[in-house]
């Protein structure tokens, strides 16, 4: 009679190996997949990107802007202050030396006069009423005196006046730079993704094939007429097409999209602050954009971080972003804040 011999079963510790290796298998799998090259972005997801990071390099190099100019601001209003306060100190210093002298001459006849003693203290405050009472101090000292304590007064509240004006510079000086870095690490990651595609198609995300062909798709030659000082600054625009973005430029060689309308209104003689944010509450509001004339000032997106210049039949002149140069658009390609006749 055969024998039916039960197939021997692996033992407990053989099984633990076997899963232990099986479990290791799928877990270096799983990191080897892990750690896979990633698919090349398409051009199309690189422009998305691209196009995101740029908007928001605009907007912080128009922080940076606005923190620059009060900087300046800030920067002259304490040179004017230090000013000040030395010529206050050097009068001060000449009547202090004239009741000084006073005093010299005094002492080498007898004696310091109380009044002059009173005068050259610690705390000439007290002369005053204590001259008034004693009778000690002639009109003429007690005249000079007041005029001595009021340079002081003066002195000291020009002193805290800088010291306050050099406060704030320093926090703008902080606004400026933390600007200035988110400037520069959004065109960084801007360009890693740039230069994941081929020279064609990084003209192509930033527009700059377009650019290259320069306004021929518009009819320029037919554009109405701006009138006096909006006309000159309509041509000095107009004049820079072609002239590379660079954040935080205001001309004559390159230019952001604030500081093109800052260069372009100077030549007409006007003034205009020099961010975007600024700028849309200059002069006069426009209802619509059927209502626009040459040279008025169309400001973009709801934070207004980008601005450019009317010029006739539904185009503006603006610099658009890094990467490009200034040029024509239509005016409603851009989502429009508001639009302002300086």
């Amino acid at each position: 009679m055969a024998s039916h011999r039960r197939p021997k079963q692996p033992s407990r510790a053989r099984v633990t190996v076997l899963t232990a290796a099986a479990a290791t298998a799928v877990a270096l799998s799983a990191q080897a997949a892990a750690h896979a090259a990633p698919a090349k972005p398409s051009k199309d997801e690189v422009k998305v990107q691209v196009d995101k990071l740029l908007e928001e390099q605009e907007q912080a190099a128009e922080k940076y802007n606005g923190a620059k100019e009060r900087a300046d601001q800030l920067r002259k209003q304490a040179d004017q202050l230090q000013d000040q306060i030395a010529r206050s100190q050097e009068q001060l210093s000449q009547v202090a030396s004239g009741l000084s002298a006073v005093a010299a001459d005094e002492y080498r006849t007898g004696g310091v006069d109380p009044t002059v003693a009173l005068m050259l203290s610690s705390n000439p405050d007290n002369y005053l009423a204590k001259a008034s009472s004693n009778e000690q101090a002639t009109d003429t000292q007690a005249s000079t005196l007041k005029g001595l304590r009021d340079q002081q007064r003066r002195l000291d509240q020009q002193k805290q006046e800088a010291a306050a004006i050099l406060s704030e510079l320093d926090r703008s000086t902080q606004v400026l730079n933390d600007a200035k870095s988110e400037v520069q690490k959004k065109l960084s990651e801007a360009q890693s993704l740039l230069s994941t595609l081929t020279a064609a198609e990084r003209a192509a995300v930033l527009g700059t094939d377009r650019a290259s062909r320069g306004d021929s798709r518009y009819d320029l030659g037919s554009l109405p007429p701006a009138s006096g000082y909006a006309a000159t600054a309509v041509a000095a625009a107009m004049g820079k097409r072609g002239t590379p973005y660079v954040w935080g430029a205001t001309g004559p060689n390159s230019f952001d999209c604030s500081g093109l309308m800052v260069w372009a209104y100077a030549k007409a003689g006007v003034s205009l602050p020099r961010t975007s944010q600024s700028q849309a509450s200059v002069g006069a509001r426009v209802p619509s954009l059927a209502d626009a004339q040459p040279g008025d000032l169309v400001i973009y997106y709801s934070d207004a971080h980008h601005v450019g210049m009317y010029i006739g039949n539904g185009l503006v002149v603006h610099a658009p972003h890094t990467g490009d140069v200034v040029k024509v658009m239509d005016a409603d390609t851009l989502p429009i804040k508001t639009i302002r006749r300086v």
